[in-house]
């Protein structure tokens, strides 16, 4: 039986925020599914010359009500970087939350505005423990 990853969906409850949030990681858009009758768009983000790894966003137009919940039967998207300092920098700079800041020098890990888990892993070796991340202290849970 061949097997072949296609995507993680999560269902987002404003589409314009999330869509900011997964382009602060560097995600960009490579597709692009609106249906009328079924009043939903279907957007698939994914990292620059990766098209095969997306993550596709679910916005229903009429709202949903269950979004965004703390319920964590999700689990996490992880994404590698070059640098976690400098991206959870960049993203503390833009108004994200790090809820667990990377003491380690190792891994982070963020929520987006629904309250999806994002792990950001160190490429390659751990970086030397650095301020302000060695002190900080863990924000909410992730």
């Amino acid at each position: 039986m061949a097997l072949k990853y296609l995507h993680t969906m999560v269902r987002v409850l404003d589409l314009e925020a999330s869509m900011a949030f997964y382009r602060l990681l560097g995600l960009e858009e490579t597709r692009r599914h609106e249906s009328e009758t079924g009043r939903f768009s279907l957007i698939f983000m994914a990292p620059p010359g990766q098209p095969e790894c997306p993550v596709e966003l679910t916005y229903n137009w009429d709202g949903d009500d269950g979004l965004p919940s703390d319920s964590r039967h999700f689990g996490h998207l992880a994404y590698e970087v070059d640098d976690i300092y400098a991206t959870c920098a960049h993203l503390q700079a833009n108004g994200v939350v790090i809820n667990r800041p990377p003491r380690d020098g190792r891994m982070a890990f963020v929520r987006s505005p629904d309250n999806i888990s994002v792990e950001l892993l160190q490429k390659g070796e751990a970086l030397a423990h650095a301020e302000p991340w060695v002190s900080m202290e863990n924000t909410g849970h992730w």
